[in-house]
């Protein structure tokens, strides 16, 4: 929960390279990261002369929900399909933020190994995601 309006949240979580964790990005900062909140819109990295598209958006309702095609970080170069939803609420004069991401496809490891790992990225995403709105707020 988060005591940013919904609105105020969303555009912040729109900004990724203000609160990823860079230690989850190919270059190694996420000042590297964009994305570009319409419906096609990359969620994208500069590396060196490169890029890397980590995910395309498929749906934007702005201050209510943001939802991306994403086979984040070492599913990329599995034949698997990941969608990361982040839905927006407000929660007693703040947002409550429910993401959820669901990967299914041939993975190259077990699911049942993977998951775990997958869940603490997120779950740590989402915590800097709070924490830097919180730290705006003061």
């Amino acid at each position: 929960m988060a005591e940013r309006s919904p609105d105020e949240m969303y555009r912040l979580l729109i900004k990724p390279q203000r609160w990823w964790d860079g230690a989850h990005t190919y270059s190694g900062a996420s000042t590297n990261l964009r994305l570009d909140a319409r419906a096609g819109g990359c969620f994208c990295e500069k590396v060196g002369r490169g890029s890397i598209e980590h995910g395309r958006v498929i749906y934007t309702d702005p201050g209510k929900l943001l939802r991306l095609d994403a086979a984040l970080g070492p599913l990329q170069e599995m034949a698997v399909t990941g969608v990361l939803t982040f839905k927006l609420e407000p929660d007693a004069g703040g947002t409550r933020i429910t993401m959820t991401y669901r990967v299914a496809g041939a993975m190259a490891m077990k699911g049942g190994k993977l998951a775990p790992v997958i869940d603490q990225v997120m779950t740590g995403q989402l915590n800097r995601l709070a924490a830097v709105a919180a730290a705006g707020k003061r």
